[in-house]
């Protein structure tokens, strides 16, 4: 069965991954797949990720990161939906959990975390939180 959300298809794999205490999870590629993977990596949320590319798409492969037998990942959530889409300004970007959690935001510079969008002062489409 084919999948509409791609986005959302990598997020919940990556959370039961967590959750089931899998050290590895794979997904179909994509440009975007790759941007949200190498941001986690990036904030500490993932061990490391991999590009593998065999077949037509080729696959993703995420090492999740456990610190004391429990996923660094404790939330995270989609918020931008095909059904409903949602774009912000720069300075309305939200600020998870006060700011311990980031915000994943595609912009016109391409996939940011809110703090770096901030910064540039570009707003875009919220794809997730995560802390």
């Amino acid at each position: 069965m084919p999948v509409t959300d791609q986005i959302a298809d990598f997020i919940t794999r990556i959370r039961n991954a967590g959750t089931a205490g899998n050290k590895k999870v794979s997904a179909p590629k994509s440009k975007v797949k790759v941007a949200i993977a190498k941001i986690l990596k990036d904030q500490g949320y993932i061990e490391d990720y991999k590009i593998i590319d065999e077949g037509v798409q080729g696959t993703i492969e995420v090492s999740i990161r456990y610190y004391r037998k429990k996923s660094s990942i404790i939330e995270i959530k989609r918020i931008s939906k095909p059904g409903r889409r949602i774009y912000v300004p720069a300075e309305k970007l939200p600020r998870v959990r006060n700011g311990l959690g980031i915000a994943i935001v595609s912009t016109s510079k391409g996939v940011l975390t809110d703090k770096q969008a901030r910064k540039m002062k570009i707003g875009g489409e919220v794809l997730c939180t995560v802390w």
